[in-house]
This record gives C-alpha cells, sequence and structure tokens, in this order.
C-alpha cells in the first residue's frame, strides 16, 4: 500500500507530461501535411541500388 502512495503520484505526472508534448506538437504544427509526408516517403527520388 505504501508504493501507492509514490506510483500514483508518478504516474499522474508522466501522464501531464506526455498530454503537454502532445498539445506542444499540436500547436507547432507537427501533424499538417500528413498525407503530403506519405506521398514522400512512396515516391522518394533516391533510387536502390
Amino acid at each position: 500500500m505504501n508504493s501507492l502512495l509514490w506510483l500514483i503520484p508518478i504516474a499522474i505526472v508522466l501522464g501531464l507530461i506526455g498530454l503537454a508534448g502532445f498539445f506542444w506538437t499540436i500547436r507547432n504544427d507537427q501533424y499538417e501535411d500528413p498525407e503530403g509526408d506519405a506521398a514522400r516517403i512512396l515516391h522518394s527520388e533516391d533510387k536502390p541500388l
């Protein structure tokens, strides 16, 4: 029971850090053009040897 007093706050803090990181990526337009990124991967100008 004593370990829950440590684990629950640590889990909440880690969850808030992850949520803050997710909102940071949204604010900095990281998800702006997913279709363009997929097209660049498929139609790369690098040709295999």
